[in-house]
């Protein structure tokens, strides 16, 4: 039975929990963790960590963004792989030879991830590369939605086949605008027929085979004057046009694209009544904590794919195996490209 969760999703401030931190996570309201950088040192003190976190609350989801490339926050005891763009350029040569890469290279990170104690990584991304967003960018499979839709099908039946849950991210795509919603909000003014029949294209292909899904802190005008993170309009076309029926999470409500809202109170109250099911609240304790005074007494029964309960190998148990040695081999080849 899928056990229900507090909708409020935290991170730490270092590489061991903190006393203060520990009296932290048994709060009800708290659902999970993410990790950064700051957090880790390598596979094996990820997994320790981890386990010291599951000693204290077995339910939390434990969390990271690993998506490859720029953003990769494990890299000690883990396979370097390169950016989705990087894997998406031999797409249109050998469009047989990517999509088993694609499919390879999700099982690897979902096998990685597990053998670190994580329950989940934030990926893929599903945003199609306009060729303006920095903070896409390579990020993204492709500049073609059909083509982003194929690779991450097969990413994702990869991370499915490993155990791990699959993220897709950040709907209904960033890749249009050319501000960064860590830094501001940006505002994508193209007409929606134009956003479906492409940026949304990837995430209305594969709703019903994701098990989360992420937002951006995009306001798409010509639909809704309303960042996607916090619109029922457009969580409501999630749900009920494309039929996704996972766990939907916010992204960061720190980031600036998330101060439409107004402060942490009401960034947490209007992503949960606009239908995030889980709150991301990063980089600042104190606006978690008032977050967390927000959500006393809201609980969500997430997905229950979040969590596979497959058993969790050896970080150092991967090397025996064929697959991970050839997949490892050819994804920190391509890296270093």
């Amino acid at each position: 039975m899928t056990q229900t969760l507090g909708p409020v999703m935290l991170d730490l401030e270092g590489t061991q929990l903190s006393d203060d931190e520990r009296r932290l996570l048994l709060r009800p309201e708290v659902g999970g963790v993410i990790l950064f950088s700051r957090n880790i040192e390598d596979a094996r003190q990820v997994r320790s960590l981890c386990n010291t976190i599951r000693q204290l609350r077995p339910e939390l989801l434990l969390t990271v963004d690993q998506e490859g490339g720029r953003v990769q926050r494990l890299r000690q005891g883990v396979t370097r792989i390169p950016s989705m763009g990087r894997i998406g350029r031999d797409y249109v040569a050998a469009p047989e030879v990517t999509l088993r890469l694609c499919l390879d290279t999700g099982w690897l990170l979902g096998m990685e991830m597990a053998a670190c104690g994580l329950d989940l990584s934030f990926a893929p991304v599903l945003d199609v590369d306009g060729g303006i967003s920095s903070v896409i960018g390579d990020r993204s499979f492709s500049s073609d939605p059909l083509a982003v839709s194929a690779m991450a099908e097969a990413f994702v039946a990869g991370l499915h086949e490993a155990g791990m849950a699959a993220v897709g991210k950040h709907f209904p795509g960033h890749g249009g605008v050319a501000a960064d919603s860590h830094l501001e909000l940006p505002v994508d003014d193209r007409p929606i027929d134009v956003i479906r029949g492409h940026d949304l294209v990837p995430f209305a292909d594969l709703a019903c085979r994701l098990d989360g899904v992420m937002p951006a802190h995009v306001i798409y005008s010509a639909f809704d004057a309303r960042p996607a993170g916090f619109s029922n309009s457009w969580l409501g076309l999630l749900r009920e046009s494309l039929g996704f029926k996972g766990t939907i999470f916010s992204d960061d409500l720190g980031m600036a694209g998330a101060g439409y809202a107004g402060g942490p109170y009401e960034r947490a109250q209007a992503a949960l009544d606009a239908g995030c099911d889980m709150v991301l609240v990063c980089n600042d304790r104190a606006a978690a904590l008032e977050v967390l005074d927000a959500c006393q007494g809201r609980t969500i029964r997430p997905a229950t794919r979040l969590r596979y309960g497959r058993a969790r190998p050896e970080p150092e148990a991967l090397e025996a195996l064929g697959r991970w040695r050839r997949v490892h081999a050819r994804l920190e080849a391509m890296a270093q490209d």
